[in-house]
């Protein structure tokens, strides 16, 4: 996809629509989870795509980044909850 593409879907996206989010947090998900870039994520996120809270919740949990996992908690997301639990009992050395 071209740099011109993705503007065209982020624009697309920043007015509300659905589709382009998706694309954008699938897109997202090839690039980001290879750079580790949460800034697309988190906006995505910010957006409704689960699909860029899915990647969120993994590269956070990949890097033990607690403050982005309570975050994505706090806005909902059981799947950071869940990881979020297991990243502390892990570091208390407890097992599920």
């Amino acid at each position: 996809m071209s740099d011109d593409d993705r503007r065209g879907l982020r624009a697309r996206a920043s007015e509300g629509d659905r589709d382009a989010v998706d694309q954008l947090g699938e897109l997202g998900g090839e690039l980001g989870g290879e750079l580790g870039d949460m800034t697309e994520f988190r906006r995505l996120a910010d957006a409704s795509s689960t699909d860029a809270v899915e990647q969120l919740v993994q590269l956070a949990a990949e890097k033990d980044d607690f403050e982005e996992l309570r975050r994505l908690a706090a806005n909902g997301s059981r799947d950071a909850a869940e990881v979020l639990v297991q990243l502390t009992q892990d570091q208390e050395g407890e097992t599920p």
